[in-house]
């Protein structure tokens, strides 16, 4: 049987086992109302706070105390669902799902000897029911659970026909394997916060829960998405949304567009904080040089559908009929 440490609880905190954990140290929601646990409780306000900005929470499992780490982790769920904000519970997953996904792509390229393999694979197994297993130093798994999941990526390499198959099995680096479940993993977490059923809450914790009721005003729960956008820009918004990554092709669409409708760099800037790879000093960069505020001075235009089509961009619907750039759409329709 696998024996799984504090350590890699503290890593992957939303597994079953941390709550078996818990259970066995005896500590109870009462006592972490005492003010010997405030560090704490700061601790998963502080965790929080970072993953409503977007960021993802950092620690360094080898200096630190492991044992906070993973309590942190649980306070931060009892302060959310008492604070019962949707908003900051959607962000909250969505940040620890980047942060976990991170740990399982380093277990599994760190670790070369089958039995230190065995917990990301087990975490892959158990938690989204797909079977990997290991081919030298290449990560397979079944055709149907690998389409099942790869219909949802619009790049061209993710195309079966541009994937090594053989006897059945596709083929995966680390990264590859890891981000397959990136959209479950998140949709996972959020459900197991869900979940949690809370009752009443210590009183050291009522001032905390009352930040975060404020903290969720900041952000708004309609969706970036307007009626009026084309379905090629809504869809590249929702899967920057679900922290899914898109190809720069699908990014470059939404600036132009977005620029073209007249919002500026500081307006579309954040809805880019959910990318995978999102570096902000970068993004910024990117944005000016495409709205022509930085470098050569040019201001590049939305890209056309023809050019959207052949980058498996567009999402046609019969309200795109005739035009043949996203910035014409819902033109037609005003001068009908």
């Amino acid at each position: 049987m696998l024996k799984i440490g504090v350590k890699d609880l503290a890593k992957y905190p939303f597994l079953t086992e941390a709550g078996e954990y818990l259970r066995d140290t005896g500590l109870n929601l009462e006592q972490l109302g005492h003010s010997d646990w405030k560090p704490i409780v700061e601790k998963a306000y502080g965790r929080i706070v970072v993953a409503s900005s977007g960021q993802i929470y950092q620690s360094d499992l080898d200096a630190l105390d492991n044992d906070s780490e993973l309590l942190s982790f649980i306070v931060a769920i009892i302060l959310l669902k008492s604070a019962g904000m949707a908003t900051l519970i959607k962000r909250f997953s969505l940040a620890e799902s980047r942060r976990a996904e991170r740990y399982l792509q380093q277990d599994l390229y760190a670790s070369r000897e089958k039995k230190n393999l065995e917990l990301p694979l087990k975490i892959i197994q158990d938690v989204f029911s797909v079977n990997v297993s290991i081919s030298n130093d290449e990560f397979v798994i079944k055709i149907p659970d690998y389409l099942k999941r790869a219909v949802h990526f619009h790049e061209k390499e993710w195309k079966l026909v541009n994937r090594r198959v053989a006897n059945g099995y596709v083929y995966l680096s680390a990264h590859e394997t890891v981000r397959l479940i990136r959209a479950e993993l998140g949709e996972y977490i959020n459900a197991r916060i869900q979940s949690v059923s809370i009752g009443s809450i210590p009183e050291s914790f009522r001032q905390r829960v009352e930040d975060l009721v404020s903290l969720a005003k900041k952000f708004s729960d309609a969706s970036f998405v307007s009626s009026e956008y084309p379905p090629c820009v809504k869809h590249g918004i929702e899967v920057l949304e679900k922290g899914e990554n898109l190809p720069h092709s699908g990014r470059f669409l939404l600036a132009t567009y977005l620029l073209s409708k007249g919002q500026t760099v500081d307006q579309i800037a954040p809805l880019f904080k959910n990318a995978p790879d999102y570096n902000e000093r970068t993004t910024r960069y990117q944005l000016e040089h495409i709205s022509g505020s930085s470098g050569s001075g040019t201001k590049y235009q939305c890209p056309s559908c023809e050019k959207l089509r052949s980058e498996s961009l567009c999402f046609a619907i019969p309200d795109c009929d005739g035009i043949i750039n996203p910035v014409q759409f819902g033109k037609k329709r005003k001068t009908q």
